[in-house]
């Protein structure tokens, strides 16, 4: 949420922190008040692609390996598609300027937040408004994401349009197995039937990935080094993402929420290749059995690190599609984010579902959806 939050980690992540090195230190704070995340728009590289800022030289653990650690935040108002608003991928200071005033989100923010607990904060009055949170809660970011040097309208670079870009095939597919389907999160019978994220079991919206992606709050990240591994550590909804290096991917019979991946080295650059994602886990982009998505992670700068994606599906989508993501530094901590503890939604859900049972009302058609 808007303060940072300590993580609880599993004994292995423990142990690899004791074995990495700190994260530089802070240049400047993005004088949101939300946490302390840095962010400073970045030099360009000395050409188009490369992928650090030019002349930076990144800073390197004691067992020789680029310096990625640290707490880091996608927090943005850029989306991974590009709205229809906007006719390219990269923003001018000024347009970018003009877009951040006009978005919703930044205009939510600075009309409804900061309120006092005399101002009705606590009072539940706001809940008319069909809102389930008031803006003293959610944390999504107020720029644009700055990404090499350049305001972007969308995470994804290519296709060009900033869209995915399924095939006449691929649509076929996902009307009848992904969200457009009557499937998980449709069903009000038990816990089971809703999504993965309705349950506290993984992150909204994909924060989890892969890719990893922004919304609309816990949007940090934590990245933990070894010689033979690289934990992520995901605030929504505390994952941890263990990526073996330089090792074989795990038989597909296990088919883990945030799929199998297995990462290695390219320079300075931390190669992460993953398999067989489960599609339950919440991830916004789609793919079927022999589907791929490649991630890279580069330290762009003492401020941020340059996170790319790539996703490899011809059964669904008419091309190789490609992100850039820019992950700004946090000065601070990250605490564990407590799902289960507070989960009186799933409880509203299914008693909504008994309600309706004892009507005799089937409200799965007014109630289909899939949150996880």
């Amino acid at each position: 949420m808007s303060s940072l939050r300590q993580i609880s980690l599993a004994a292995i992540a423990a142990a690899l922190v004791a074995m990495g090195a700190g994260a530089a230190s802070a240049q400047q704070t993005d004088g949101d008040g939300k946490g302390g995340r840095v962010f400073v728009p970045n030099q360009a590289p000395a050409k188009e692609g490369d992928r650090m800022a030019a002349g930076y030289v990144a800073p390197r653990l004691s067992f020789g390996q680029p310096d990625l650690s640290g707490v880091w935040s996608n927090a943005s108002n850029t989306t991974m598609t590009r709205p229809g608003k906007f006719k390219s991928l990269v923003l001018s200071n000024e347009e970018e300027a003009k877009a951040r005033a006009e978005n919703p989100s930044n205009i939510r923010q600075a009309t409804d937040d900061n309120q006092k607990t005399e101002d009705g904060l606590l009072d539940g009055k706001d809940l008319a408004s069909g809102r389930g949170y008031n803006a003293f809660w959610i944390d999504p970011g107020n720029t644009y994401a700055n990404v090499k040097g350049t305001w972007r309208t969308s995470w994804i670079v290519d296709p060009p349009n900033g869209q995915v870009p399924f095939s006449e095939e691929g649509r076929k597919v996902m009307a009848t197995t992904g969200r457009g389907s009557r499937g998980r999160g449709s069903g009000y019978d038990n816990p089971e039937e809703r999504g993965a994220g309705e349950r506290c079991i993984v992150g909204f919206g994909g924060s989890g990935g892969p890719p990893m992606m922004n919304v609309l709050y816990n949007n940090n990240y934590q990245i933990i080094q070894a010689p033979d591994h690289v934990v992520i550590v995901v605030e929504m909804n505390h994952d941890a993402r263990i990526i073996p290096l330089n090792a074989k991917h795990k038989p597909t019979a296990l088919n883990p929420y945030l799929g199998d991946s297995i990462g290695w080295w390219e320079g300075d650059t931390l190669v992460v290749e993953t398999i067989n994602v489960n599609p339950e886990g919440g991830s916004q982009v789609r793919l079927t059995p022999a589907g791929k998505i490649t991630e890279r992670f580069t330290r762009y700068s003492d401020s941020q690190v340059l996170y790319e994606f790539e996703v490899n599906d011809p059964a669904l989508y008419s091309q190789v599609w490609k992100g850039e993501v820019g992950m700004n530094k946090v000065d601070g901590q990250v605490y564990e984010y407590a799902c289960h503890e507070g989960n009186h939604g799933l409880i509203g859900i299914l008693e909504g579902g008994r309600a309706a049972d004892r009507k005799g009302v089937d409200i799965r058609e007014k109630g289909d959806r899939d949150e996880g």
